[in-house]
């Protein structure tokens, strides 16, 4: 299944995509793609309903973040071979772990603010993987099971607050709308290998990043087991799972984000995002 949150924000609802690309309204059978909506039984549920026979949302309806009350958005560094390359950096022996604050988390069409007294925002598309069975202490061999499902991020980050400005990454990594999350939450069932997905994204029609998940340095399974021996991973938890090369700092010389441009990015069946950067 391909599930979704329409409307305004903060009052968004739970739908899922037709065989026909149509949007259909889940909310007469669940509050929200969120939770424990996200537990396997309850997406074997929803998976019978007759999707002909549910209500047809408006093809204009803003299309919101595709998990709603999400409790952590976890991220991770350095996490493909050729980005590590093209920052200069060591592979990690250890995936390299960092927050966002859950008020990024915006629409995947939302407009991208620019911060205040930022010189350089940047952009980043990920695989996020979106948490279904809870649990702690996970096994590597059964850290699939506990994945609900997949979906595009945009990891954006203000580069000089994230690596100049002392501290962690994560006063450059949380501010808001830095999270966008969708168009959809696709199924686990429908990605039979998360690790072999093309992935790109362009800024004002120029691609700059052209990648895929088969050079990342920890796969899905791999991250899943290693946080859970550091946090329980809850239904609905969010990871964002790092990105390929062609990042603005990446350029040479640097190219980074300003008001007034578009980004347009995506994963192989996951979708698309686009974006319009404005200043905060």
């Amino acid at each position: 299944m391909k599930l979704l949150r329409f409307g305004p924000k903060g009052l968004e609802k739970p739908g899922l995509v037709a065989a026909d690309g149509s949007l259909r309204d889940l909310s007469g059978h669940v509050d929200d793609i969120a939770g424990d909506a996200l537990l396997p039984d309850q997406l074997a549920s929803l998976s019978r309903l007759d999707v002909d026979a549910l209500p047809i949302v408006a093809s204009n309806a803003r299309i919101g973040p595709c998990v709603g009350r999400v409790g952590k958005f976890i991220c991770i560094g350095l996490n493909y071979a050729d980005h590590a390359a093209e920052t200069g950096s060591e592979l990690p022996a250890e995936p390299v772990v960092f927050n966002k604050w859950t008020s990024a988390i915006c629409g995947p069409n939302d407009d991208i603010e620019i911060p205040r007294d930022s010189r350089s925002t940047d952009w980043e598309v990920e695989l996020g993987v979106v948490i279904g069975t809870p649990g702690r202490y996970i096994d590597q061999a059964d850290a699939m099971s506990h994945v609900a499902g997949y979906c595009v991020i945009n990891d954006i980050s203000e580069r000089e607050f994230q690596l100049e400005r002392s501290g962690t990454w994560d006063k450059g990594k949380g501010c808001d709308t830095f999270g966008p999350l969708g168009p959809w939450l696709v199924t686990a069932d429908e990605i039979k290998d998360p690790g072999n997905l093309a992935m790109w994204l362009e800024v004002d029609g120029h691609r700059y990043q052209n990648g895929s998940t088969s050079t990342m340095v920890f796969g899905v399974a791999h991250l899943v087991a290693y946080l859970s021996r550091f946090m329980s991973l809850q239904a609905g938890d969010v990871i964002s799972t790092g990105t390929p090369p062609g990042v603005g700092m990446g350029q040479n010389p640097k190219v980074y984000l300003r008001p007034g441009q578009t980004m347009r990015l995506g994963i192989e069946g996951l979708g698309e995002q686009f974006q319009r950067t404005v200043q905060a």
